[in-house]
């Protein structure tokens, strides 16, 4: 029988927790440490004892995250965890270091920070990713390499680990969110591969084909069960378009989201020794502060077993301002200070990132090109006053790229709407037509990018049409059961 689980060690500054439930929930250069990190916390599960947990802790490398630290944010209420990864790959053997592109020599340091909270009645679980490139401000601080006192300086911040490790991490990025962390968790590549292949892969889709000639990913059109490696690589790429840095952490939330899926709904987690194998796995490659021990284990355990993908959600820290040039540091990224308050306002006092979802609206058309990248020009071929600027506005608020500016066609006696299109953006004319029921595609050789509308009197209303895989904007909230595939909103 397994022992009784102690009781959990006091908080100062917090209310007394009365017999909480327990939670539920690179350098390329690449997130995904932290997405590792979070399998920890997810896979912690299934209320399950002292006696099939006790000792694992002792696999845990720890660090002193929290020496002497001061002036620290006041604490809120729920959990909050630093979750940080390096490229550590000592125990990947030669093979796979071949097959997965993981040569060159590690440099023990984190490009991709993830700050999740754990509600107080450890129902929800909401992520935020901090881009490895945003302007930070360090406290001063003593250099872990060279013993050199720095005062206060600018940074990007995944260059906080490389100067101060662990502690000077956490205390940029409190300074930065003033929220309170409770625990750090800290991973590589290693124990991330080793998660997914004890469970078994986790599958991920993709409506257009995923080609990274850096990590070799090379993934077609639709749903596939990856392994770790190959999972590896799906949450390093970052040369799969212009977004770099953010559509990836975009794939490492989807990715983390099919994880919790996966754990969760296969009943994996509540079979002890199944539970067991997995944990060995991970912690094996894991560093934690000293304060993350079995019952903390057990905690997210007994939430795990009500945990689902529709109780998490993810986010990115929305950004002001793109290349923020900043002397002797680079290019970086300037947080929005209005947008980011709310987040984190919100993670201080316990509620949803997303505690006023608007109800769902009508299920929107998948379409090839996103409609933010169609450029259109709209024509009224009507003698309907006003036809043109109402279409305009309707494509508009759907995301087409329209000049506002509708003019007169020179046949006004158009029945049938029109889209004109360069046979070369013809799958931008696909879409474009998708949001105009019952519209005609017309080829113009020669006319170029921009396509053209002309409204016939058959025009009732704009259809709202999404792409496939639509971007994710930094700052915008997701839940975790929208982003898992078969189950997308």
């Amino acid at each position: 029988m397994p022992s009784q689980p102690r009781s959990p060690r006091p908080r100062t500054g917090r209310r007394p927790a009365a017999a909480p439930p327990a939670v539920r929930r690179r350098r390329p250069r690449w997130g995904l440490r932290a997405v590792t990190a979070l399998s920890v916390t997810v896979l912690a599960a299934a209320g399950i004892g002292h006696a099939v947990l006790s000792g694992l802790d002792a696999d845990i490398t720890r660090v002193d995250a929290f020496k002497d630290m001061k002036n620290r944010p006041r604490a809120g209420d729920g959990m909050n965890v630093l979750l940080v990864g390096t490229d550590g790959r000592d125990r990947i053997t030669p093979e796979e270091k071949r097959r997965f592109r993981l040569g060159g020599a590690p440099c023990h340091c984190t490009d991709t920070i993830m700050l999740v909270h754990l509600s107080e009645d450890r129902e929800r679980a909401s992520v935020v990713s901090l881009p490895r490139d945003s302007y930070a401000m360090t406290p001063a601080h003593t250099d872990q390499t060279t013993g050199e006192q720095h005062h206060g300086h600018p940074i990007k911040l995944n260059a906080a680990y490389a100067e101060g490790g662990p502690q000077l991490t956490i205390r940029t990025v409190e300074s930065m969110t003033r929220v309170k962390i409770d625990h750090y968790l800290e991973v590589d590549f290693t124990s991330f591969m080793k998660t997914v292949d004890v469970l078994g892969g986790v599958e991920v889709c993709t409506a257009q084909p995923l080609k990274d000639s850096y990590t070799g990913l090379d993934l077609p059109p639709g749903t596939h069960r990856l392994g770790g490696g190959q999972a590896l690589q799906y949450v390093r790429a970052r040369h799969l378009d212009g977004a770099s840095d953010l559509s990836r952490m975009k794939r490492q939330q989807r990715f983390l989201a099919a994880l919790i899926d996966r754990a969760t709904s296969s009943g994996l987690l509540l079979n002890p020794l199944k539970f067991r194998d997995v944990t060995q796995a991970v912690l094996g490659s894991v560093r934690a502060d000293e304060g993350f021990g079995t019952d903390e284990l057990l905690s997210l355990g007994r939430a795990m077993r009500s945990f689902s993908p529709s109780s998490s959600e993810f986010t990115t820290v929305p950004i002001g301002q793109m290349g923020f040039a900043v002397k002797g540091v680079g290019s970086t990224l300037k947080w929005d200070p209005v947008a980011s308050k709310r987040i984190f306002d919100a993670l201080r006092e316990d509620k949803p990132l997303a505690a006023h979802r608007p109800p769902p609206a009508a299920p929107k058309v998948q379409v090839p090109v996103d409609p933010k990248q169609i450029r259109v020009q709209v024509q009224n071929g009507t003698l309907t006053s006003g036809l043109g600027r109402r279409v305009d506005d309707q494509l508009a608020a759907t995301g087409f790229r329209t000049t506002k500016a509708p003019l007169n066609a020179k046949d006004r006696e158009v029945v049938r709407t029109v889209v004109l299109y360069d046979p070369r953006w013809d799958r931008s004319a696909q879409s474009l037509a998708a949001a105009l029921p019952g519209s005609e595609l017309r080829p113009a050789k020669g006319q170029g990018p921009l396509l053209k509308v002309i409204a016939g009197a058959d025009f009732k209303a704009v259809r709202g049409v999404r792409a496939a895989e639509p971007p994710q904007e930094p700052g915008a909230v997701v839940r975790g059961d929208e982003v898992v595939c078969g189950k997308q909103a």
